[in-house]
């Protein structure tokens, strides 16, 4: 089964268009290193929560929108292999923290293991 990593982050409104520009170079470096797929999610219908929800989780202000996002890998070791190599691209050595168009303290990510895939 494959393997996939999952994102989620507040991006500030207005910055959607810095943030397009870097998630497309950022898939292409993905999928260079193996990933099968990459998908950029911009929130449309994500509703705050009292106790949870995605903006409470990245603490997204109201001038944010949340982002939800994932990479698909054939498998773990293709991850791991992949995102040590992303990490090591010069395309990503080249994008520096006051670059990036949201805060990336804020950022939940996580790998995960597929179980059901239809």
């Amino acid at each position: 089964m494959s393997y996939v990593d999952g994102y989620v982050i507040a991006v500030p409104t207005a910055n959607k268009d810095a943030y397009r520009k870097l998630a497309e170079a950022m898939a292409s470096n993905f999928k260079d290193h193996g990933a099968l797929s990459v998908v950029e999610s911009w929130g449309d219908d994500v509703p705050d929560g009292k106790l949870t929800s995605f903006p409470l989780a990245v603490k997204a202000g109201a001038d944010e929108t949340v982002v939800f996002s994932w990479a698909v890998w054939p498998d773990k070791a293709t991850r791991d292999a992949g995102m040590k190599a992303v990490m090591e691209d010069e395309r990503m050595q080249a994008i520096g923290p006051d670059s990036m168009p949201f805060d990336g303290q804020r950022m939940i990510f996580g790998g995960f293991e597929v179980i059901v895939e239809a």
